[in-house]
């Protein structure tokens, strides 16, 4: 295991590195709606039954493919994720920005926390990029099929899951651990060396958070216009278009970010090689 300081890339993936909803690509064509009749539905699902719109999805999804005779298992998701398209340069991003990373004396780690669906995420041509995957997920018999929702993420539960990096308690299912008291020295990543990175309001809450506590938040946009709310809110340290090529606005601020990163890491060892010697000097 290294003994590099971890710098955590943290993702929503939905419109942040893909560019639809993980489901429309072919899920929801093959159920024979579109994408504003299937979430159309699921908002009134939700609304009707008082319902989390998170836990609305998963359960219209079990359903419409019962109906349609559609295999959710988590293979079947698997191959799903395999049609999932990106935003340029996403696909030769991690490399280049695991190298820059590297030369600056770190190892950079990249999560995904999405209300989208585990498997997909996993099955898809990026999947096998990410240090973990925090999404949705069903509880399935012996047979494959659909039992219960077994993780399901919504907007604000996204927050746990940053401790669960800043603590190394990845486990969805350890609760204990996560919430009793680690000192900071003991934590597997700090919130400072932390960017989140996300497309819009679902995402305030976790923008908040890590910058709160000391981290960094990136916005995306598909188009110039949609260039709104998150800089008026002041919601992140950047807002920058969905491009993930070399010398796009994301490839420089998040340069800009390590970079900065990388100087308090050397302001640090300053200040604590100074007291040290101080002390030895008072003996």
């Amino acid at each position: 295991m290294s003994n590099k300081p971890i710098i955590a890339l943290i993702y929503d993936f939905d419109n942040t590195l893909s560019t639809h909803d993980m489901q429309e690509f072919n899920f929801i064509p093959e159920l024979g709606m579109t994408p504003d009749e299937f979430w159309g539905t699921c908002g009134k699902l939700s609304k009707e039954n008082n319902m989390d719109s998170i836990l609305a999805y998963m359960l219209l999804m079990a359903q419409k493919a019962n109906e349609k005779g559609i295999d959710l298992s988590r293979e079947s998701l698997r191959k799903m994720g395999q049609q999932v398209e990106f935003f340029e340069g996403v696909e030769q991003w991690f490399k280049r920005i695991n190298a820059y990373g590297a030369r600056l004396g770190f190892e950079v780690r990249h999560y995904i926390i999405s209300c989208g669906l585990k498997h997909m995420i996993e099955g898809c041509p990026i999947g096998h990029e990410f240090y973990n995957v925090f999404a949705c997920d069903y509880v399935y018999d012996d047979e494959g099929h659909i039992l219960w929702p077994a993780v399901a993420i919504n907007y604000t539960s996204k927050t746990q899951f940053l401790y669960r990096i800043n603590k190394g308690i990845e486990d969805a299912g350890e609760d204990k651990k996560l919430n009793m008291y680690m000192p900071q020295s003991e934590r597997a990543v700090p919130f400072e060396n932390m960017i989140y990175i996300g497309d819009g309001l679902t995402d305030v809450p976790s923008m908040k958070l890590t910058r709160t506590r000391g981290g960094y938040a990136i916005g995306v946009y598909r188009n110039p216009e949609d260039a709104t709310y998150l800089v008026k809110e002041d919601r992140v340290d950047f807002y920058v278009q969905s491009n993930y090529l070399p010398d796009s606005e994301m490839d420089i601020a998040m340069k800009a970010i390590f970079q900065k990163i990388k100087a308090r890491e050397r302001f640090k060892k300053l200040s604590e090689s100074s007291y040290s010697a101080a002390r030895k000097d008072d003996k």
